[in-house]
């Protein structure tokens, strides 16, 4: 019997990243305790640029974004951003939409499966994703629920289950 498999990705559907950005977009306009304060979220390029004229402002823009993102579907470990920067009369955060996990998560999670998950799965970094495949569907689901379990820095999903 052949092998079962499936892929570890850190994916983020941009669609959905870019609806979640014109929905807070929207609701920054209409509510009332943006009034006045040059609230703005919008793509610049890659980054995303939340603006405002203090500190405060621009943290509730931040969190309109990141309920928008939630509903969404889209977890907050997939926004990376900056703190509140001033800039001229305005505060701004920076942001970006992490994609792919890098060699250094890569590598955790490796040793994460080696060492905690069932003895016969293989794991295999495959640029920015990981393979894991296994004789048994039991151990792959085991290693699924055991990332699951896990407290990591990115948002994970699991793909490809053959």
């Amino acid at each position: 019997m052949a092998d079962s498999s499936f892929d570890i990705v850190s994916k983020v559907d941009e669609q959905e990243a870019d609806n979640a950005l014109n929905q807070a977009k929207k609701e920054i306009l209409q509510r009332y305790d943006f009034k006045g304060v040059d609230a703005d979220i919008s793509w610049s390029g890659e980054k995303i640029i939340l603006k405002a004229n203090s500190e405060d402002r621009v943290k509730a823009v931040l969190d309109v974004f990141g309920s928008k993102l939630i509903k969404r579907g889209i977890s907050l470990k997939s926004f990376d951003h900056s703190d509140p920067q001033p800039s001229g009369k305005e505060y701004r955060i920076e942001g970006s939409m992490k994609q792919g996990i890098d060699q250094e998560n890569a590598k955790k999670i490796n040793k994460m499966i080696r060492d905690e998950g069932p003895k016969g799965a293989k794991t295999q970094i495959q640029g920015e994703e990981i393979r894991v495949s296994s004789k048994s569907r039991d151990d792959l689901q085991e290693i699924i629920a055991l990332l699951k379990g896990k407290d990591l820095e990115l948002d994970l999903q699991f793909v490809n289950y053959r």
